[in-house]
């Protein structure tokens, strides 16, 4: 039976700013790096055969520091896809390659983009364009913020890398790990628990929190402890 981890990436320094931040790459914060540490330690002993993060440096940051919790004593190797480390960055010894784990970054299990409100504080464009009119590009499914994405666009990305890249792992019985970010993780688990549009907006996804299903025939269960 294998197994599937998510975990959103702790508190960032614009979440404890009360920014929107969307695609805008910044690092955890203090309280966030505890976070992850927490987290980490809750999965230290299920077995991880590989790891998927998103591009964006919160995530990664999340996704190394609860590894550096694990207890494996395999090295994670990132495998970049393109450019010139996917040229020069191979191992030519089989005996290493056993003793790696494999970590790629994608693009698609990023943040939702939040369009013309990042950078922008959340209580100051509530106090602009309303309070109703901020909740609907927050948690609205297929509203978007102005030049921005609507969680359905998110899903459209998000879930198709999910299905070609992430489930054939699965389905050869592999353990995986994925960081990412609320709104990237919530479209994956409106797929995995057939939420509809209006249920997944009432979906939180908790920061720095692992969230681990048993997938076994083809079926994802979600397990209620850790």
């Amino acid at each position: 039976m294998a197994k599937l981890i998510l975990m959103r990436h702790g508190e960032s320094v614009w979440n404890k700013k009360n920014l929107f931040t969307g695609w805008v790459d910044v690092p955890l914060s203090d309280k966030g790096m505890q976070e992850a540490v927490k987290g980490g330690k809750k999965i230290k002993d299920i077995p991880i055969d590989i790891i998927f993060m998103s591009t964006l440096i919160r995530a990664q940051i999340t996704g190394f520091l609860a590894m550096m919790q694990h207890h494996t004593t395999k090295t994670l190797v990132v495998k970049h896809e393109e450019g010139r480390l996917s040229k020069w960055g191979n191992i030519y010894n089989d005996e290493t390659k056993e003793d790696i784990i494999d970590v790629y970054f994608s693009w698609h299990l990023n943040e939702r983009m939040y369009g013309e409100l990042q950078g922008n504080n959340k209580d100051e464009m509530r106090a602009k364009f309303g309070k109703e009119q901020v909740h609907i590009w927050r948690r609205s499914f297929d509203t978007a913020p102005p030049n921005g994405e609507s969680l359905k666009m998110t899903a459209e990305r998000t879930v198709p890398y999910f299905e070609e890249k992430i489930l054939p792992h699965l389905d050869n019985n592999k353990n995986v790990f994925i960081a990412a970010h609320g709104n990237s993780l919530r479209s994956i688990v409106m797929f995995l628990d057939k939420l509809s549009g209006d249920e997944v907006v009432k979906l939180e996804i908790p920061t720095g929190e692992p969230i681990i299903y048993e997938y076994e025939n083809k079926k994802f269960v979600r397990k209620t402890k850790i």
